[in-house]
Parts: C-alpha cells; sequence; structure tokens
C-alpha cells in the first residue's frame, strides 16, 4: 500500500511539473502505459495472499483513478495556455495599416500599339486584321517572293504541311486588304508574326506593323512625309531622319530608314555604334508586280508600303537593352512601366 502511495505523489507532483502536452502524454505512459508502474504493480497481484487481493485492488483502481483526473485536469490547463499562446502569437494590430493592394500597369508593347493605334487614326488609316496562319500564296507569292526566291531562305519560316506556315511578316494583310478593297485606300495592320530566331535583339515571335496606302498620285515624297510625321509624333521629339536605298520584293523603290540616336542626339554612342543612326524600318514603292496581282491597274494607281518592328520601336522608347525581357514577364522589369 505505501509503494501505491508513493507512486500517486511521484505522478502528482510530474504532472503538475509538466511543461506541455507531449511531457503530459509522456507522464501518462510513464504510469498508466502498457508497461508502465502501476500496470508493473497490478501484476504482482497475484503474489499476494487471497485475503488482501481486494483491498490491493481497490487501492490500485482508485491510485489509477486519481492519476487519470489529474491528467485530465492538467491537459485542459495546458490547452488552454496552448490556445493563448496561438492566440497571442497569431493576433492581428487592426490599427496598423494594410498591406498595399499591387497595382498593374499596361505592358510597354500594349502601350505602343495603342500610340500607333492614335497616330495612324488621326492621319486617316484603317486597321485591318489577317489570320496568323497564312498560305505560301499570301505570304510569299503575292508579294512578287516566288518559289526559290531568295527572300524566302531570309524569312527562316515556320512551315506546316499543305503549303500553310505561321506568318513571317504582316505584308500578306495588304494582299487581303487590296483584293478586298478597291483604291484609294489607307490601311494599317498590327499583330504578331513568326521567325526562327532568337538572341538579344530576336524572338521566334515578335510584333509588327505594316501600313500601307495606295492612290492615284502617291509618290516617295509622300511616304517620306508622312514617316517624318509618324516618328515625330510617337518619339515625341523632333527626329533627324535618312534613308538608304534598299531591296525588298514586293517595293521598288525601297530603303531602309534610319533616325538619329535618341540617346546620344547623333554624336555617337554604344547604342547606336558610334554611328549617330539607329534603323527602324523598311519601306518603298509598292511593285508593279504586287499591283498586278491583286488587279489593281498600276498604270492609273501608285502605293508606298512600310514594315516596322513594333517591339523595336518599344525598345527604342523606353531604352530597354534586351528584347527578350518584353516577354519574360519579370514583375521587377514590368512595375518600371
Amino acid at each position: 500500500m505505501q509503494a501505491l502511495d508513493n507512486i500517486l505523489q511521484d505522478a502528482t507532483s510530474a504532472i503538475h511539473s509538466a511543461a506541455d502536452l507531449k511531457s503530459l502524454e509522456l507522464i501518462r505512459v510513464k504510469y498508466l502505459g502498457k508497461k508502465g508502474e502501476l500496470t508493473e504493480y497490478l501484476k504482482t497481484l497475484g503474489q499476494l495472499p487471497a485475503s488482501e487481493r481486494p483491498a490491493a485492488g481497490q487501492k490500485v483502481n482508485s491510485v489509477k483513478e486519481a492519476i487519470q483526473a489529474l491528467i485530465e485536469t492538467r491537459s485542459v490547463e495546458l490547452n488552454a495556455v496552448q490556445i493563448e499562446n496561438q492566440l497571442a502569437s497569431e493576433s492581428v494590430d487592426i490599427t496598423l495599416p494594410g498591406r498595399a493592394q499591387s497595382i498593374g500597369s499596361i505592358h510597354p508593347i500594349t502601350k505602343t500599339f495603342e500610340d500607333l493605334r492614335i497616330i495612324f487614326s488621326q492621319m486617316g488609316f484603317s486597321f485591318m486584321e489577317g489570320p496568323e496562319i497564312e498560305d505560301d500564296y499570301y505570304n510569299f507569292t503575292a508579294l512578287n517572293v516566288p518559289p526559290l526566291h531568295p527572300a524566302r531562305a531570309m524569312q527562316d519560316t515556320f512551315y506546316f504541311n499543305d503549303g500553310l506556315l505561321l506568318r513571317s511578316q504582316m505584308s500578306p494583310v495588304q494582299i487581303h486588304a487590296m483584293k478586298k478593297l478597291s483604291p484609294p485606300l489607307r490601311m494599317v495592320a498590327m499583330g504578331r508574326v513568326y521567325r526562327r530566331d532568337f538572341d538579344l535583339t530576336h524572338t521566334p515571335m515578335f510584333h509588327q506593323m505594316e501600313c500601307l496606302m495606295i492612290d492615284e498620285h502617291v509618290s516617295f515624297a509622300d511616304l517620306k512625309g508622312l514617316l517624318n510625321q509618324f516618328l515625330t509624333a510617337f518619339f515625341e521629339t523632333d527626329v533627324a531622319i535618312r534613308f538608304r536605298p534598299s531591296y525588298f520584293p514586293f517595293t521598288e523603290p525601297s530603303a531602309e530608314v534610319d533616325i538619329g540616336c535618341l540617346s546620344c542626339q547623333g554624336k555617337g554612342c554604344r547604342i547606336c555604334k558610334n554611328t549617330g543612326w539607329l534603323e527602324v524600318l523598311g519601306c518603298g514603292m509598292v511593285h508593279p508586280n504586287v499591283l498586278k496581282e491583286v488587279n489593281i491597274d498600276s498604270e492609273r494607281y501608285q502605293g508606298f508600303a512600310f514594315g516596322v518592328g513594333i517591339d523595336r520601336l518599344t525598345m527604342l522608347k523606353y531604352g530597354i537593352s534586351d528584347l527578350r525581357s518584353l516577354f519574360e514577364n519579370d514583375l521587377r522589369f514590368l512595375k518600371q512601366f
């Protein structure tokens, strides 16, 4: 009987000293588990005289019930402490300022699209769209690029079966426009084009704008005046422009257009490779063969066309050095706009 009293006394002291529920569980196992001290004591009852067993059994049960009651009481206390600590650690100070919601911004490519749409709408141009999956006829043949023409190799085109391809330029929309509409006409097409290229200044998918004007008295001087007005409005400053002779199968004569470097004002820097000039677009008078292909009388009507990389314009306007930054969706980059 004294041994049972000692067990109860030790258990009581241990239970009151338990600092957390884990420690309390270890105490329960120590005294009431399958191999606990009280359980081991029960195994010795068979060694007692028959006359002493009932009293001893009652004593063991009373000690067991006392320990269980102490454990339950301490468990309630420790649970309350645990909940209180958790509430304290997770409490919210409602007087603190809230977390600011991050505000999105318009992507620089989208801003350029909007700027171009405003500029050419004010100049009386209509906007047209065309399919991104074109056929060989609209992407090449109708643009005076017959089979085996060297210019086809320059495009690095993505081909499908049955003569279908991802358009490599926005020029096919010109053919759709001239077949659908009668001159005079002014149209602009903007959208995605695709070529197999990927580096600092090229991506497999990029954005391009194509501009076309067909009328009875259209000249290269009109083209130059329009480009001067367009580039000045887009860059919001007077820009120097120069034309360099070039070659495109669908225009004749053809030219590359450069502008004075916006960074060094034409003095020469790393961006313009110390030339003072930056290439921005290609242009020219619509080739008579193209007009003939769409049943427009080239003796009566003339026209000009130019194509410009929208991504290129964006990089120049916002001082972006790597074209891939426009497509990587890095929030640190986009937040600048």
